[in-house]
């Protein structure tokens, strides 16, 4: 099967976001829906809210445009959103290259 548009580049991720996985409480894991959040929207959520630097700056330390950089933390904070009003787990994934 051929892929359509772009390759997706390779991201600069500083921090190691593989164990990491939230859950409403009193819920049971395997009886919650699942929101997925990849590397770097993970990563564009550390650099930007928890670190607090302009997305410039987020952008050239992930090694993507401004632009990217916005649409990713766009997404990741809509995933965020959803998975906190809707008692969503949220789990880390590694993205599709």
């Amino acid at each position: 099967m051929q892929q359509l548009g772009r390759r997706k580049i390779v991201r600069q991720i500083e921090e190691d976001h593989r164990m990491v996985c939230f859950k409403p409480c009193g819920i049971r894991g395997k009886d919650l829906e699942k929101t997925e959040l990849d590397f770097d929207e993970m990563e564009a959520i550390r650099l930007s809210d928890y670190e607090g630097l302009y997305q410039q700056e987020c952008a050239d330390r992930m090694g993507v445009s401004r632009t990217t950089f916005s649409r990713i933390l766009q997404q990741a904070h809509k995933k965020v959103s959803d998975a906190l009003l809707h008692g969503k787990a949220i789990v880390m994934i590694q993205s599709q290259q």
